[in-house]
């Protein structure tokens, strides 16, 4: 195996160290780390490095960090240290002149089976649509976004009791660990591609965009399924978000972390219902919804039992658009 392959890696969050790591171990040559510009962070608003950036010197790896991808003296530099391979891990959009710089192009990791779940946040859009299955795919950059051939994939199923997180953990070892095989079949010259157009034909394409915070809301005309979905789907970032009112006007807004559907429990549409010591229950349209873990504005998460220490509810109280 030629580990001796100049590779060219790209990433910016915990996700993509864990795919560095891999390669690293695996004894590649990794020429040099693009990763996010270090940005304020904190009450103090310190410079904080990326965690790929972290990781890279530990290792001792040359870091780069442009502001933007297609400056002159970015190409320069990576036009000098001639890559054969670029890895893609959970970066930004690239310019053709950069994922088709290296001699071998440019592979990607993507967090969903392509096609489906093109996009930028499959992971979460895969779980709020109640999928019982997601997966992970090695592909090749061209210039329409998680387009190109693929060179590996793997499934992966979702539980009822997965979130994004769980699905996110799992994802970024196993993803790392199918990214290293498929390094090593392009380094021994063995790997095969196939074009997206040619996988079996999905009857339904379904995309991940970004999400927004509109998309977060939890609305009282969801059915309860959906509802519990959209928590685990955005749990624990950006995190579900609702908010209730009474007949005052009293308006208090929270993030939702954890749920669980109550079956044996009817709460009528929209309505909140609590003992106001151990449990919240939302009503939707077609079931009853606990809420398990929250944080009120400016306040950490907490279990429901610790919120309602200081926060009560009446009668009055619903879960409004």
């Amino acid at each position: 195996m030629n580990t001796n392959l100049k590779i060219l890696f790209m990433g910016t969050p915990d996700f993509a160290v864990q795919s560095l790591r891999e390669i690293v171990e695996a004894g590649y040559n990794v020429v040099a780390v693009v990763t996010m510009p270090d940005k304020p962070a904190g009450r103090g608003r310190q410079l904080q490095m990326s965690p790929v950036k972290v990781y890279a010197l530990e290792k001792g790896l040359i870091v780069l960090q442009p502001e933007k991808l297609k400056a002159p003296e970015f190409i320069e530099t990576l036009d000098e240290i001639k890559p054969d391979l670029g890895v893609v891990v959970a970066f930004r959009m690239l310019p053709e002149m950069v994922w088709n710089l290296p001699k071998l192009g440019t592979v990607n990791l993507h967090g969903s089976l392509l096609p489906q779940y093109r996009g930028a946040a499959p992971i979460n859009w895969a779980i709020i649509n109640g999928e019982t299955e997601t997966g992970y795919t090695i592909f090749q950059l061209q210039h329409q976004i998680d387009t190109g051939d693929v060179l590996a994939q793997e499934k992966m199923p979702i539980s009822l009791e997965d979130n994004a997180g769980s699905i996110h953990d799992k994802m970024m070892v196993a993803g790392a660990k199918l990214l290293v095989k498929t390094i090593n079949s392009i380094a021994e010259g063995t790997v095969k591609s196939i074009a997206q157009s040619k996988l079996p034909e999905l009857t339904v394409l379904k995309p991940a965009p970004k999400i927004f915070r509109e998309t977060c809301q939890l609305k009282p005309e969801l059915n309860v399924s959906n509802a519990y979905n959209l928590i685990r789907g955005l749990s624990p970032y950006p995190a579900a978000w609702a908010k209730f009112s009474n007949q005052e006007n009293e308006i208090r807004e929270v993030k939702i972390f954890e749920s669980s559907i109550q079956s044996e429990i009817k709460v009528e549409n929209g309505k909140i219902l609590s003992d106001n010591k151990s449990y919240i229950y939302i009503g939707f349209q077609d079931g009853t919804l606990s809420i398990d873990e929250i944080q009120p504005q400016g306040k950490r998460a907490m279990k429901v039992r610790e919120y309602l220490a200081g926060n009560k509810f009446n009668d009055d109280w619903c879960l409004i658009s």
